[in-house]
């Protein structure tokens, strides 16, 4: 089986090369600059690609795989940027339908949880999805192209919907890298918001399992929520990783605004994506 990759030098690209390193499969990840690579490819073989410009005959490049785990996106963490829909929306389309034109069998694509927008509480996969930033609109949007694609084009589809995730490699503007930053500097105090809010928290090294089970077994199940299914406020959530990691430092809550383009209590429903896993489990 031949399995090709895009996003690799990313956070979340890391670690699926790594999940998929463990696996007798073919691997191939597409990257824009090999100088970013190095270690990172976990064996990979890496073929020099910029999605903004493919060339025609790409999916033969590839070798032609079996599946593609899709990752790259640009414009990140800006969530409200339009580049999402004017450049980054249309590009994606552009190169994802072209690799399906000529052959693709199977593709699983990130998506976000930003897709459901301010709905509140438990968001399940049968959810109108009401996005409210340009970022969770963009992502939208693709999955509605590609569904529109199959129209005419016979390929297994699956959108995996990623909740928040954390772990090692992580941007340094996210959550878990700030607190250990803080620690490693001897701050007396690490600045947060109230922290009362809940949300729905997955180690990266989970997903990445998850995301590879899906790929491997070429699923066509549609929207499928990638997360823990469990709620945690992120005060309980950051005095955990203190507790666990036995550091001493104290939370100055409050310090930042909770972020207006989300409720403040929302988790996700991974029932679908456990029955998935728990079929193929029974069919080995």
């Amino acid at each position: 089986m031949r399995i090709a990759v895009t996003g690799l030098t990313g956070f979340i690209g890391r670690h699926v090369i790594s999940e998929l390193s463990r696996y007798q499969v073919d691997v191939v990840a597409l990257v824009r600059d090999t100088e970013k690579v190095n270690s990172a490819s976990h064996g990979a073989e890496i073929l020099k690609l910029d999605l903004k410009n493919p060339p025609d005959n790409a999916f033969d490049l590839l070798g032609r795989p079996d599946a593609l785990i899709h990752l790259a996106w640009g414009g990140l963490p800006n969530y409200r940027s339009l580049h999402h829909f004017e450049q980054e929306l249309p590009m994606q389309y552009h190169f994802l339908s072209r690799l399906i034109r000529a052959g693709l069998p199977a593709l699983v694509v990130c998506g976000t949880c930003l897709e459901y927008g301010m709905q509140s509480g438990q968001l399940t996969e049968e959810m109108e999805s009401r996005p409210n930033t340009p970022y969770g609109y963009a992502k939208d949007a693709l999955r509605r192209q590609l569904e529109y694609l199959r129209a005419t084009q016979t390929f297994a589809l699956t959108w995996a919907r990623l909740f928040y995730l954390y772990g090692e490699g992580q941007a340094e503007n996210s959550l878990w890298p700030q607190l250990n930053l803080s620690v490693r500097r001897g701050d007396k105090a690490f600045n947060m918001s109230g922290g009362e809010q809940l949300r729905d928290y997955l180690h990266v090294a989970d997903m990445a399992k998850n995301i590879v089970m899906l790929a491997l077994n070429k699923a066509d199940i549609g929207i499928t929520n990638i997360c823990s299914g469990k709620p945690i406020s992120v005060r309980n959530l950051v005095e955990g990783w203190i507790k666990e990691n036995g550091w001493k430092i104290n939370l100055n809550l409050g310090y930042y605004a909770y972020p207006d383009y989300e409720p403040m209590a929302f988790w996700g429903d991974r029932r679908k994506l456990d029955r998935f896993l728990n079929d193929i489990m029974d069919r080995q």
